[in-house]
């Protein structure tokens, strides 16, 4: 495999990407609200809630943390439904797949356009979100919160695999359909998931401790390597050159 022609393909879709606004404002204002809006919950439940201890404090952000695995499964999704489907449609699609550029290095092309953006505007917001938290719980915990080894495995762990995994899912509903918006939608569902485990979360079902998060990590990047071999069995370049219409 070629990194260099993977890397020309992606600088290609990222510039797509940039002129395109709907993904421009979910890439920048979901995490800048969410790593805003939390704080401003955690500072109004301390000035309404005197009795909120340190154990309860921690909990509440450990909850909020886990939208920063949410989010990488939500960013790509626009993204890499438009790098295969968007191209088919727009006819750009064709010349790339008949130039002798292999499956692996036009799939990994396009997951790193798709990938960059979703990690980068992650670890933009967490960055964002720790230093709000620590401002405003200092008074009440004593200590910075954050940076802590659970947020290390939310960052360095999890979201990369959360993020991998939804580009995947992407790709597979981006080879099966023949438009954006149903792409979009079918690879949309994989924040399902880590929804359910955060509402889990909030009815006490699971804890979102180190433990748990690491035990959740190792699932999700057995099920990333199970969906790129699944992925890349699916794409077929004579199928789509020859039959997609």
């Amino acid at each position: 495999m070629n990194l260099a022609i993977c890397w020309i393909i992606a600088k290609k879709d990222l510039k797509e990407f940039l002129r395109k606004r709907i993904v421009l404002y979910t890439v920048v204002m979901l995490p800048l609200l969410l790593s805003i809006l939390f704080p401003a919950i955690i500072w109004e439940v301390q000035r309404r809630n005197a009795h909120l201890g340190p154990v309860g404090l921690a909990g509440l952000m450990s909850t909020f943390a886990w939208f920063f695995v949410i989010i990488p499964a939500i960013i790509p999704g626009p993204i890499a439904s438009y790098s295969i489907v968007g191209e088919k449609v727009e006819k750009s699609l064709e010349p790339l797949l008949a130039t002798p550029t292999t499956d692996g290095e036009i799939l990994l092309g396009k997951s790193i356009a798709a990938f960059l953006p979703a990690i980068v505007s992650s670890y933009v917001g967490a960055t964002i979100f720790m230093t709000l938290m620590d401002v405003v719980t200092y008074g009440n915990l004593g200590y910075l919160y954050y940076p802590n080894w659970g947020m290390a495995v939310v960052l360095l762990i999890l979201a990369p695999v959360t993020a991998i995994l939804a580009i995947e899912a992407n790709v597979v509903a981006s080879s099966r359909v023949n438009d954006v918006r149903s792409a979009s939608q079918l690879g949309g569902l994989m924040f399902l998931p880590f929804v359910v485990i955060y509402v889990a979360s909030e009815i006490g079902l699971i804890d979102l401790n180190t433990n748990n998060l690491l035990i959740i990590a190792g699932i999700l990047a057995v099920a990333a390597l199970i969906l790129f071999r699944f992925a890349t069995a699916i794409f077929r370049r004579e199928e789509i050159l020859t039959k997609w219409k």
